[in-house]
């Protein structure tokens, strides 16, 4: 087997365990943050930096040219002297970020070489003290990523930064998050984030989510409904941004999935009010998913009347839409069945046309 084959994922971290990570490492020798668009890098960098007392100097790898780090040569005593610029140039101790370093040209990579190497640049050399971070997003994110140096990557400790919907939500709510997206967030913890699309559309991020908020408090209580499918829309992924706005419209009209299954109100059925009836069908199949036992023969009494109401709540929303009822069964996204085979059997038995449209 080739080694490409061999090649094992790196261990990822959730934000809450990397300042500890960058404090025994960062302190000490250079390191380098990977993770997706919008999963917080820069953030982290920055308050890990204040948490020490150092400023945080960041400098953008693809808004610089080479001369932007060298600085501008000075004639000195018949000699050039290469002047390095005053962002970098400091006396006190301080946190250098480069972010998007692995989307710099080459040429401005080399020019990183000398910081994060050697920590100084031409005469001038960091304060003691002073601490090298680069950050960047990985090629497997469809973002500009371009190939590092393999003398350089042998000279980083290089750490891998995954989105935590715990953390963040902790997060979220000490620094004034909108509620909708909090609670939203705290029912649909996987949809914190989404892996970055092949073509230009939004996507969902925990920065997404913070933009989606901001929105949502400078409207205000006057934001109606077309707005907020607009604002939803243009910062999360289409399938988020409709149970989005399905919770929403939840929570303004006090209408849920326990009223369905109570059989205090029915599928919603207007044109208007298919984000909500896609969002209760969502959570009518996370609630099946917890409830109904792997095997039949282990149902209690009270699993065979959830199954059996299950399959006659099915059938009305396959009467408003078979394409909603059919995600109710779908398998999940590497085609594995997600909701026992006993039911998926039966219902296939009771309403062949749902399975037909899972072909």
């Amino acid at each position: 087997m080739g080694a490409a084959a061999c090649r094992q994922p790196s261990p990822s971290r959730p934000p809450a365990r990397v300042p500890e990570l960058l404090l025994g490492l960062a302190t000490v020798r250079p390191v380098f943050v990977w993770g997706a668009p919008g999963i917080g890098k820069s953030s982290l960098v920055r308050d890990f930096a204040q948490s020490l007392g150092l400023e945080c100097v960041s400098l953008l790898g693809t808004q610089l040219a080479p001369e932007d780090l060298i600085g501008v040569p000075q004639i000195r005593a018949g000699r050039s002297v290469f002047c390095p610029p005053e962002a970098i140039a400091r006396d006190e101790p301080y946190c250098l970020f480069l972010d998007e370093l692995n989307a710099a040209t080459p040429d401005v990579q080399k020019a990183f070489y000398s910081l994060i190497l050697d920590r100084r640049i031409g005469s001038y050399e960091l304060p003691k003290g002073s601490i090298v971070i680069g950050a960047g997003n990985r090629s497997t994110d469809n973002a500009l990523a371009r190939p590092i140096a393999s003398a350089l990557v042998n000279r980083l400790t290089h750490v891998h930064l995954e989105a935590s919907a715990k953390d963040w939500l902790v997060w979220a709510g000490e620094n004034g998050i909108h509620p909708w997206v909090v609670d939203h967030l705290t029912d649909r913890p996987d949809h914190l984030w989404s892996r970055p699309p092949k073509t230009e559309e939004p996507f969902s991020t925990p920065r997404s989510w913070h933009m989606l908020s901001d929105a949502l408090h400078s409207f205000g209580r006057d934001l109606d409904e077309e707005t907020l499918k607009i604002l939803a829309h243009g910062t999360l992924t289409p399938r988020h941004a409709t149970a989005f706005c399905g919770y929403v419209k939840i929570v303004r009209s006090r209408f849920g999935i326990e009223a369905v299954i109570r059989g205090d109100a029915r599928w919603p059925s207007r044109p208007e009010d298919r984000d909500l009836l896609y969002y209760l069908a969502e959570s009518f199949r996370a609630r099946l998913i917890k409830e109904l036992p792997a095997r039949k023969e282990h149902m209690s009494a009270n699993g065979r009347q959830t199954a059996y109401r299950a399959k006659s709540l099915l059938v009305q929303l396959a009467e408003i839409s078979v394409e909603v009822a059919q995600t109710v069964i779908a398998s999940d996204a590497d085609g594995n069945p997600v909701l026992p085979s006993w039911f998926l059997i039966e219902a296939a038995r009771d309403m062949p046309r749902l399975v037909e449209a899972r072909r």
